[in-house]
C-alpha cells in the first residue's frame, strides 16, 4: 500500500480559522484570540487521526518578498495587512507544530506553493500518495495520478479533489489551470490577467483552442473580435501573469520527503501551549498518549495544596453593591498583601479596556468586581479603589503585573506598591526554563488545574459569548486569577529566599517593572515620510545592483533564486576557482547558495553584489516597509513590550516589534534610525551607551591588572591589547592587527576558539591557536578567572552574576557538545548577566530621578548597552549629564566605566 504524505498550506489554514469564527472569536482568560491556534490544532488532530499519514509537513510563508514580486512589483499588493489578532498567533502555532514533532517548513524567496509544489512531486516520484491540504485554487495545477488537493473549502468534510477536478470545475484540463488563471487572473494575489477576461471567457477560449500557446497561434480564429484585440493588446501580460501563477516544483529545499516521517509527540510541551491556551479538549487528545516516563511537570511535594490531594474549600464572591465595594477596600487596605488581576476587552495593553478586577486577600478566598453587573458605575469603584491602588503602603502584586499596571493606568490608576510579580519570580528561580505563565507555574508549583474557558462558554456552533455565561461562574474564573497568583506568591517566595535572590527580585527586577512599564507608555514616534523616501532610494538601489549582477553574468536571471543563480556562480562563473575554493558546497537540490557559504567567495565582484542586494531587500520588507503598520492608532507611536522572563542572562528582550534588532551595522542600516524621531516639537533625542562594558566587567571580574591598567590609563583598549600581544609598540599597531585584538577582545567574553578567530580574520589555525596563547599569557588572571567560574558552576550547578542572579548549568553531561555549550554558558553568564544587571539600575536610577526632579525628559527605548530619551532641545545637555553620572555610578568597579553619549533630532544622529 502507497504511503501517505500530506502537506499543509499553514497560512491558508491559519486565516481560514483566524475568520471562522466571525465576530465570537475563541478566547482565553486574558482575551488574547486563540481562533486561529484552535482551528489549526485541531485540523492537525483531524488529519492525524482519520488519515493516519506516513510522512507530513506545515509549510509556511515568510515575509520576505519572492521573485514573483521582482517579476510584478504589485503582486499581492492589494492584500490587507493581516490581522494583529491573528499575527500573534503565529509564532505559537510554530510552536504548536514543532511541540507535535510535524516538520515546520518555509524559506525566504519561496511562497508555500513553491515549497508544497516540490516536495508534492518530489514524494509522488517516491511512489507516496501525496495530500496538498489547501483551499487555493492555484493549487489545481499540480494534480496528476497521486497527487490530490485535500480541500479546505468545505465546512461539514474535507473534499479530496484529483487531477479531474478543473474538468469538473471549468471544462479543461489540468495542464491548462495556469492558462486559466493567467487569463482571468487572481484577485486574492493581485494577478491582473488580461482585462477584459472572465472566468466564463477564459474556460470557452481554452476549451476552444487550448493553452496560451495554442491560443494566440490561432489568435485570428478568435471571437468576438473585442477578445481577439483584447489579448493581441495584453499579450505581454498574459505570459507575466501565467509564470506569476505557476507553481514552483523544483525548488532548491534543504529537506526532503523522507525526512517527513511521523514522529511521538512531544507531549510535555504541547501539554503546557494547550494549558496556556486552555484548549482543554485537545488536551485530551495528548492525555492518553503520555507514557509512564514522561512528567509534564515537576510532581508536587506532599506538603504542596493540590485540587487533587488536599482539596480547599473556596470563597470566591462577586461585588455588587456599594457597600460590599466598601468592605472589600476595608479588607484590602488591612490586607498585609493582596493580589489584583485585571479582566479586559483585547491584548494591547495601551488600548485595552477594563470589563473586571478582581482580589485576593488570602489563599482560596478572592473576589470579583464586574462593572457590566455591579450596581455602582466604575468611576465609583475607582473613587473607592483608588487610594489603595496607588498607594505605596499597600504591598500587592499578581501574575504579570506590569500588563495590569498598563490597564489600569488607561482608567487614570498609577499602581504602586507592587511587592511581587510571580511570572518574574518563577523566571529568577527558573531562567533557563521558557514557561512562566500562570497556568504552568501553577501546575508546577501548587498542582492545579485553572477552570478552563470551554467549560464556560463550549465549543464550535453552541459555543456563546463571556456575556451569556452565569455570572456566578464568570466570578469563579476571575477570581481563581488572583487566588492563585497569591498562592503562588507564597510558594515562589520561599523559594526565591532559600535561593538567596532576594535583592535581585526587590531592587532591581520589580522596580524595574514600573519602570518599563512607563518607557511602553512612552513610545517613539517614527517619521513615515522618511521611510517611504528610504524605501523608494534603497530599491532603486536594488534595481541597480540588480542590473550591475546581470551584466556580470552576462544573462538576466532570477538573483533569489538558486536553482539560477548556482549554476550561473559555479558552473559559467566558476568563483570558485577565483576564490581558491577546492570543494564546491551542493545540498540534494543544487548548488549551495546561503550565506555562510557566500561567505567564502567574497574575493569575487559579483558575490559581493549579490550579497548587497539580500541585504537590501531584507532591510526593505523587515524593517523600512514594515515599521509604518506597527504605528499604534490611538496614540501615533510604536509601543513595544518589553520582556523581563525570555532571557536566560538576565538581558532584556523587545518584541511587537523588536527594536532591539534594528541594525546599525550598515550605513542603510543606521538610516533606519533616523525614522526614530522626537515627538514633540523643539525636543530632540538623547542617547547613551556603555563603552566596552562586558570587557570591563572582565577587568574587574578577573582582576587582571594588565586588564585594569589598560582601562584606567584611557587609552583605545584594543590597540594596547595589539602591542601587548604582537609586542611591539602602540605607534606601530597596524589597523589589520589591531582588528584582530579587537576579535579576540569580545570573542573571548563568548567562548571564541581557534577555528573561528582563524575564519573571522583569515589566518591559519596555527596562528589563531598561537594568538589566543599570547592573549591568556598576557592577560594570566583571564584565563584563571574562567577556570574559576567553571570550577564553581561544576560544584554548584549555577553560574551568578554581580548582584547575585543566577543561572543553572550543566558541565557534567558526558556529551562533548552539550558540555561545551555549558562552557561558553558558563564564561559569558557572569559578563552579559551582569551587565545586563548594571543598566538596569542605571534606569531605575534615572527613572527615579525623572520622576522625582524638574524633568519633561521621557525615557524611550533600552537596548542591551544603550538608552534612548527625548527631551526639550533646552533640557538635553543637563539630561547628558545626568544620565552619564547615574549610569557611571550605577555599579562601582575597579575600573571606570565610560558612557558615549550624543544629542540628535533623530536616534541615528543621537547615536
Amino acid at each position: 500500500m502507497a504511503k501517505k504524505t500530506f502537506l499543509l498550506d499553514g497560512s491558508a489554514i491559519a486565516y481560514r480559522n483566524h475568520f471562522a469564527f466571525g465576530a465570537s472569536p475563541l478566547t482565553n482568560k486574558k482575551g488574547m484570540d486563540t481562533s486561529a491556534c484552535f482551528g489549526f490544532a485541531n485540523t492537525l488532530f483531524r488529519i492525524l487521526e482519520q488519515e493516519k499519514p506516513d510522512y507530513i509537513a506545515v509549510v509556511f510563508d515568510t515575509p520576505e518578498p519572492t521573485f514573483r514580486h521582482k517579476m510584478f512589483s504589485e503582486y499581492k499588493a492589494t492584500r490587507e495587512t493581516m490581522p494583529d489578532e491573528l499575527r500573534v498567533q503565529l509564532p505559537i502555532i510554530r510552536e504548536m507544530v514543532e511541540a507535535m514533532n510535524i516538520p515546520f517548513i518555509k524559506k525566504d524567496g519561496l511562497e508555500a506553493d513553491d515549497i508544497i509544489g516540490t516536495l508534492a512531486y518530489q514524494a509522488q516520484a517516491l511512489g507516496h500518495q501525496v495530500y496538498m491540504v489547501t483551499g487555493d485554487k492555484d493549487f489545481m495545477q499540480l494534480l496528476k495520478p497521486n497527487i490530490f488537493m485535500y480541500s479546505l473549502q468545505k465546512k461539514s468534510k474535507l473534499d479530496v479533489l484529483d487531477a479531474s477536478a478543473p474538468e469538473q470545475k471549468w471544462g479543461i484540463p489540468v495542464q491548462h489551470v495556469t492558462d486559466m488563471l493567467a487569463l482571468m487572473g487572481d484577485a486574492s494575489d493581485n494577478v491582473p490577467g488580461v482585462p477584459g477576461i472572465g472566468e466564463k471567457t477564459a474556460a470557452k477560449l481554452i476549451q476552444t483552442f487550448g493553452g496560451l500557446d495554442e491560443i494566440y497561434h490561432h489568435i485570428g480564429d478568435v471571437k468576438p473580435q473585442r477578445i481577439q484585440d483584447k489579448l493581441l493588446e495584453h499579450k505581454e501580460l498574459a505570459y507575466l501573469c501565467k509564470d506569476l501563477v505557476t507553481i514552483v516544483t523544483e525548488a532548491e529545499l534543504a529537506i526532503t520527503p523522507d525526512e517527513l516521517t511521523i514522529q511521538p509527540m512531544e507531549t510535555t510541551e504541547l501539554k503546557r501551549i494547550f494549558k496556556e491556551l486552555e484548549f482543554h479538549s485537545l488536551l485530551k487528545k495528548i492525555q492518553p498518549k503520555i507514557s509512564a516516563t514522561e512528567v509534564p511537570y515537576p510532581t508536587p511535594k506532599k506538603n504542596t495544596p493540590s485540587v487533587s490531594s488536599t482539596p480547599h474549600a473556596k470563597t470566591y464572591q462577586l461585588i455588587t453593591t456599594e457597600k460590599q465595594l466598601i468592605e472589600l477596600a476595608q479588607e484590602l487596605s488591612q490586607a498585609p498583601v493582596f493580589a489584583v488581576d485585571t479582566e479586559t476587552t483585547g491584548l494591547d495593553p495601551i488600548t485595552s479596556k477594563i470589563i473586571g478586577i478582581s482580589f485576593a486577600t488570602l489563599p482560596h478566598t478572592a473576589s470579583y468586581i464586574s462593572f457590566a453587573h455591579a450596581e455602582f458605575s466604575p468611576s465609583q469603584a475607582w473613587q473607592i479603589l483608588k487610594p489603595i491602588l496607588e498607594s505605596p503602603d499597600h504591598p500587592k502584586g499578581g501574575q504579570n503585573i506590569k500588563y495590569d499596571r498598563h490597564i489600569l493606568c488607561n482608567e487614570g490608576i498609577h499602581l504602586q506598591g507592587i511587592v511581587f510579580d510571580t511570572m518574574i519570580a518563577s523566571y529568577l528561580i527558573d531562567p533557563n526554563n521558557r514557561q512562566h505563565g500562570i497556568d504552568a507555574i501553577a501546575q508546577q508549583y501548587l498542582g492545579i488545574e485553572k477552570i478552563s474557558t470551554e467549560s464556560l462558554i463550549g465549543k464550535g456552533a453552541k459555543q456563546i459569548s463571556m456575556t451569556e455565561v452565569d455570572i456566578e461562574k464568570i466570578t469563579q474564573y476571575a477570581c481563581e486569577d488572583a487566588d492563585i497568583a497569591l498562592q503562588l506568591h507564597f510558594k515562589l517566595q520561599e523559594k526565591i529566599e532559600s535561593m538567596d535572590l532576594v535583592s535581585v527580585y526587590k531592587n532591581i527586577e520589580l522596580p524595574l517593572l514600573e519602570v518599563l512599564g512607563d518607557v511602553e507608555r512612552n513610545g517613539i514616534k517614527i517619521d513615515k515620510d522618511h521611510l517611504a523616501q528610504q524605501s523608494k532610494t534603497l530599491q532603486k538601489q536594488v534595481d541597480q545592483l540588480e542590473k550591475k549582477i546581470h551584466n556580470m553574468a552576462g544573462k538576466d536571471f532570477n538573483i533569489k533564486s538558486p536553482k539560477q543563480l548556482g549554476p550561473i556562480l559555479f558552473e559559467e562563473l566558476k568563483i570558485q576557482e577565483t576564490c581558491n575554493v577546492k570543494k564546491v558546497k551542493k545540498t540534494k537540490t543544487g548548488y549551495a547558495t546561503d550565506y555562510e557559504t557566500m561567505q567564502k567567495y567574497t574575493d569575487h565582484p559579483i558575490v559581493v553584489d549579490i550579497l548587497a542586494y539580500r541585504n537590501l531587500t531584507k532591510l526593505i520588507s523587515t524593517y523600512i516597509d514594515a515599521l509604518p503598520t506597527l504605528i499604534n492608532a490611538k496614540t501615533g507611536h510604536i509601543h513595544t513590550s518589553f520582556n523581563q522572563t525570555v532571557a536566560a542572562t538576565g538581558r532584556l528582550s523587545s518584541s511587537d516589534p523588536n527594536l532591539q534588532n534594528i541594525p546599525i551595522r550598515s550605513e542603510e542600516g543606521r538610516r533606519i534610525r533616523e525614522a526614530f524621531v522626537a515627538s514633540e516639537k523643539n525636543w530632540q533625542i538623547l542617547s547613551a551607551d556603555y563603552s566596552q562594558i562586558e570587557l570591563r566587567l572582565l577587568a574587574h571580574l578577573s582582576g587582571d591588572p594588565t586588564l585594569i591598567e589598560m582601562f584606567q590609563s584611557g587609552q583605545d583598549v584594543h590597540t594596547q591589547t595589539a602591542s601587548k600581544i604582537f609586542d611591539i609598540a602602540l605607534d606601530q599597531v597596524s589597523s589589520q592587527q589591531r582588528a584582530r585584538a579587537k576579535t579576540i577582545n569580545f570573542g573571548i567574553i563568548y567562548g571564541m576558539g581557534p577555528q573561528r578567530l582563524a575564519r573571522e580574520n583569515k589566518i591559519s589555525l596555527d596562528e589563531a591557536k598561537q594568538f589566543i596563547e599570547n592573549y591568556f599569557a598576557t592577560f594570566s588572571h583571564v584565563q584563571d578567572f574562567f577556570t574559576d567560574v567553571l570550577e564553581k558552576a561544576k560544584a554548584q550547578g549555577y553560574v551568578t552574576t554581580l548582584t547575585g542572579r543566577q543561572r543553572p548549568v550543566d558541565l557534567k553531561s558526558k556529551n562533548p557538545m552539550v558540555k561545551a555549550f555549558a562552557e561558553r554558558i558558563a564564561i559569558n553568564t557572569p559578563l552579559q548577566g551582569s551587565a545586563a544587571d548594571l543598566i538596569k539600575l542605571a534606569m531605575i536610577d534615572i527613572h527615579q530621578e525623572l520622576q522625582t526632579g524638574n524633568w519633561q525628559a521621557r525615557m524611550l527605548i533600552q537596548v542591551h548597552d544603550e538608552l534612548v530619551f527625548e527631551a526639550p532641545t533646552n533640557e538635553c545637555k543637563k539630561l547628558e549629564d545626568m544620565v552619564k553620572t547615574k549610569m557611571a555610578n550605577a555599579m562601582q568597579l575597579r575600573v571606570p566605566l565610560i558612557i558615549d553619549a550624543g544629542i540628535g533630532d533623530n536616534w541615528s544622529s543621537a547615536h
